[in-house]
């Protein structure tokens, strides 16, 4: 794709030494989906979801969750208008193109809940009324790795709607000292520039989406999803949203390697990190040691890929 390198060029400007998280990123937000940034803090979350909100043109709206912050602050609320004499719907922060859902597991699970059509359908609900969330549309979520004070887990079903769930770690020496010393000349966000315009952003998911995809490589994704479902170490496996969505990441980084097909690497690249986060492993795997990521290479490594011809 012509634009990811300068895409990615921006972003590094801000965000150094994280170039598979930065890649990642970028193929879900052209799969139009969501993404799950978990991590413990100060180690970039937020800087990374600034940088894409500047160098895509995208309007920015962001919410610090704590446990006060309620349901109408994401969504918005309707207050009486005088002059009119009728319920004026004021906005919540959700209404906007990029959202950063910060330390979203501090927030009680009303308020996490609020997000959950948002996500879903692109739109809100508030007293009755519809209120459509401008497009392009993404949710950049943060959350603090579980057991962290004032933390609790994600209801299942706001999980799923993530699309892929990544971890940034801790910077290489290198990048962490090249980040003190551009710090010196001002804040890096400030030197992001603008890469696409709302409207191309649209078209190149647009483009993504028209990937094809061969019966043969649907066939794989559907074994891959299945086998998640009977496998002894899985308590309960990826639903059929996770199989859309490997499908839809897979053909987003078919588009960034100029392709306009799907071939067996891409699902393989993206099939971890779009499942892992979807899966409830039995108790006694967990008791072994056993990763959600582990059981899935395992089962990448048992099931055939077709050929593309």
């Amino acid at each position: 794709m012509q634009y990811a390198q300068q895409i990615m060029g921006e972003v590094r400007k801000a965000v150094m030494g994280k170039d598979r998280v930065l890649l990642w990123v970028l193929a879900t937000i052209l799969a139009r989906g969501h993404i799950l940034l978990e991590d413990i803090p100060g180690v970039g979350k937020t800087t990374l979801a600034l940088a894409f909100s500047r160098v895509l043109g995208l309007e920015y709206g962001r919410v610090q969750f704590t446990p006060d912050v309620l349901p109408s602050d994401v969504t918005g609320y309707s207050i009486y208008n005088k002059e009119t004499g009728s319920m004026t719907y004021q906005p919540g922060a959700v209404l906007c193109n990029l959202f950063l859902a910060d330390e979203l597991n501090r927030a009680t699970s009303r308020t996490q809940s609020a997000l959950l059509e948002a996500m879903e359908e692109g739109q809100v609900t508030v007293d009755g009324q519809t209120h459509r969330i401008p497009q392009p549309f993404t949710v950049i979520a943060t959350q603090n790795p579980g057991g962290a004070a004032g933390t609790q887990l994600l209801p299942d079903s706001q999980m799923d709607r993530f699309t892929i769930r990544l971890s940034m770690g801790y910077p290489a020496p290198k990048d962490e000292r090249d980040m003190v010393l551009r710090r010196q000349d001002g804040n890096p966000l400030l030197q992001v520039r603008p890469v696409l315009t709302r409207s191309q952003l649209s078209g190149l998911q647009d483009q993504a989406a028209g990937i094809y995809v061969q019966e043969d490589l649907v066939d794989y994704i559907v074994r891959l999803i299945g086998a998640t479902r009977n496998h002894s170490a899985i308590l309960r496996g990826a639903s059929p949203r996770a199989t859309l969505s490997v499908t839809a990441m897979a053909k987003a980084i078919a588009l960034l390697n100029n392709r306009d097909f799907v071939i067996p690497s891409d699902v393989q690249a993206v099939f971890c990190d779009t499942v892992a986060h979807r899966l409830i492993l039995e108790p006694g795997a967990e008791a072994r040691g056993r990763s959600a990521r582990d059981v899935l290479e395992e089962i990448l490594k048992a099931a055939s890929a077709p050929r593309v011809s």
